[in-house]
């Protein structure tokens, strides 16, 4: 198996700890596990790393791997620039080797829909397409895995969301005026964030056998695109190509009300991450700025420096061992993503 061109290690002192590049692409996506490591590049590759070394690889035949997600299951979903989404899964003889376990929608599910001409939807101006598929790149993924779904948000302005053990499209939701560039969930909520400067919220209801989502809230309208969302301990926080994210707490009746903003990037933010008190936000001025939160109000402590590309996609994790893990110091493991063709690992103290 090929290795990567360069993993290094740092000593424990540093908060850069590691550091994996590869000449072969830029990196658009990554997801995390407690001990794996997955990255998606421009040129369809899929890499497994486990320890800075890498464990495993596969390949899509097409598109720009622009988001993963790795369900409690360890089926991995990728969603591609071509508008696919894809379902891998490990052999249960060697878990070294990962097969492509399907690809939503269904081929199956592509020539029954499309007899009937009900089921087409105009896409653009003089173009239609099938409603259960994306007609352009997914752009992100989000799995709420309790209700046994999936979400998928697209450039072509729609979510749609997948019902995980039969991978049917259930639903395609009219989102946005514009890409959709974010998708996450929380209980009973689902929260977009689009080129078109609004984060909404949807909530989703069970009717009889039905699922169906409905408006809830439109948080945010500016003019600036929002580029990535997260949610956190009944908080949600947004990103935007102006380098400022803004929060959001949930209230009574689960009404979210605005906080606060705060900006420190000098470029669009392009992602972010949360674990406990902590956010991370990653952005095209090549930095990452580790931010607090103390009651309402967050404080940059941190502002991690080192890609030489804009840093695409953030992961974090908690180390399997928890505090008691690396001496009881108690610090996430944070990755980063670039279009420096690098994934540095931070460790970061949690308090």
């Amino acid at each position: 198996m090929p290795r990567s061109d360069l993993t290094r290690g740092y000593s424990d002192g540093d908060s850069l700890v590691g550091e994996i590049v590869r000449e072969e692409g830029h990196i658009y996506s990554l997801a995390a596990t407690n001990d794996l490591l997955y990255t998606g590049s421009d040129n369809n590759y899929i890499r497994v790393w486990k320890n800075l070394n890498e464990f495993s690889g596969f390949k899509s035949n097409s598109g720009l791997v622009k988001a993963i997600v790795i369900s409690r299951e360890a089926k991995v979903f990728t969603g591609h620039q071509d508008g696919k989404i894809r379902v891998w899964k490990t052999s249960s003889k060697n878990p070294r080797v990962y097969t492509r376990a399907g690809s939503l929608p269904a081929l199956k599910d592509v020539l029954k829909s499309s007899v009937k001409p009900s089921n087409y939807v105009e896409v653009r101006r003089c173009r239609t397409a099938l409603w259960i598929k994306h007609s352009d790149a997914v752009s992100c993924l989000s799995l709420a895995e309790d209700q046994g779904l999936l979400y998928s948000a697209s450039w072509d302005r729609t979510v749609k969301v997948w019902r995980i053990h039969d991978l049917k499209c259930i639903e395609s939701i009219k989102a946005h005026d514009d890409a959709v560039n974010s998708v996450t969930t929380a209980e009973s909520l689902v929260f977009t964030g689009s080129a078109d400067g609004t984060v909404k919220v949807w909530k989703r209801e069970i009717r009889g056998k039905r699922t169906a989502h409905s408006l809830f809230q439109t948080l945010l309208k500016q003019e600036s695109a929002v580029t990535a969302l997260v949610t956190s301990h009944m908080a949600v926080y947004s990103g935007s190509s102006d380098g400022a994210v803004n929060f959001w707490e949930m209230g009574d009746k689960k009404l979210l009300k605005h906080c606060e903003v705060f900006k420190k990037h000098r470029l669009a933010v392009l992602c972010i991450a949360a674990a406990g008190k902590l956010l991370f936000s990653g952005a095209a001025d090549k930095k990452i700025c580790v931010w607090r939160r103390e009651g309402k109000v967050h404080t940059c402590v941190s502002v991690l420096t080192g890609h030489t590309g804009p840093v695409k996609c953030l992961a974090v994790v908690e180390p399997s061992g928890g505090e008691e893990e690396d001496g009881g110091d108690g610090r996430l493991v944070l990755y980063s993503g670039s279009l420096d063709k690098s994934v540095k690992v931070w460790r970061v103290p949690r308090h």
